[in-house]
């Protein structure tokens, strides 16, 4: 486990084979609770090569000095995450930072 957000991956391994590589990563938050977004790829045994580019939200929580994957979100295509930021935006510019009225 990793002591520091810095360390913590999505890069994994079976039987000395990379099945998901990490490509890029964004820390959101840091503290005892951390949220990183991480750009990866999956193994495809079939094709015997990485498949298409995914994404990955993951909150982390450090406890006894290691942090410990509490939550995940995968995006799966590139199509669901346009859609996401499209209403994150139109969200944000209708106030979404502001507190909504009853």
């Amino acid at each position: 486990m990793a002591a520091t957000v810095d360390e913590l991956t999505v890069n994994y391994f079976e039987e000395g084979k990379q099945v998901v590589k990490e490509l890029d990563k964004e820390i959101l938050t840091k503290g005892t609770w951390s949220t990183i977004m991480y750009k990866y790829q999956d193994f495809d045994k079939a094709k015997d090569d990485f498949g298409a580019v995914k994404y990955s939200i993951r909150r982390y929580q450090k406890r006894s000095g290691e942090y410990k994957m509490q939550s995940k979100f995968n995006i799966s295509s590139d199509d669901q995450a346009e859609k996401i930021i499209a209403i994150l935006q139109k969200w944000i510019q209708q106030g979404g930072g502001e507190k909504e009225s009853e």
